[in-house]
């Protein structure tokens, strides 16, 4: 598969990436996650929360909105399931990764998504990039063998439990956490996701 840079133009379909930031605080925080071979993601860590650099993303990216941020660290090659949101997600690449990504105008009317439709960018350490709500999105791949960190940030409530049943047809069949849409490939063995992804399971070797 091609591995674009998160920097080339092809990229302005999905996002940007935001410089001008000071992110030092939020770097040195992320030092202390762990970096287990599964992937493990963490929605919200208050001491990275506390910090002044959370407070200047919260006003001048998020126009003042509460945030969350926390982190999506571990070893990964596979694509394995696309969701999305109704906000764009802020990454900061703690290491080197690779984002799989494609286009919510692509999922069909029922649902399902053709995995050949989506790319790859690499996203060099210390980059941070927005990802715009049409971005489709799952956990980063890993770099050669190491693993990855990336820190998530997303509006306060995203990624935790839903209060509300999933139903069994339509968009709300998708929704298996709060703002957040789902659709798995079969292969990765997600309970209650829908499992619409169509076409090979991607794999970054």
């Amino acid at each position: 598969m091609k591995i674009q840079n998160v920097t080339d133009a092809s990229f302005k379909t999905y996002g940007r990436v935001h410089e001008g930031y000071v992110l030092s605080d939020i770097q040195k925080e992320m030092q202390h996650t762990p970096l287990p071979r599964e992937v493990v993601y963490v929605p919200s860590v208050e001491e990275m929360e506390g910090l002044s650099e959370a407070e200047r993303l919260k006003n001048q990216f998020f126009g003042e909105l509460p945030i969350q941020i926390g982190y999506c660290n571990g070893y990964n090659k596979k694509l394995n399931a696309l969701e999305y949101h109704r906000s764009s997600e802020l990454n900061i690449a703690i290491t080197d990764m690779i984002l799989l990504v494609g286009r919510q105008q692509d999922i069909q009317a029922d649902y399902t998504y053709d995995t050949s439709l989506v790319e790859a960018f690499f996203v060099p350490a210390g980059t941070m990039v927005e990802m715009y709500a049409t971005t489709l999105h799952y956990a980063p791949c890993s770099v050669g063998e190491n693993g990855f960190r990336c820190v998530v940030i997303l509006p306060k409530g995203t990624n935790t439990e839903n209060t509300v049943p999933l139903e069994e047809k339509g968009e709300m069949s998708l929704m298996v956490a709060k703002n957040k849409w789902l659709i798995a490939h079969k292969e990765a063995g997600i309970k209650n996701a829908f499992c619409g992804l169509q076409g090979e399971n991607i794999t970054l070797e």
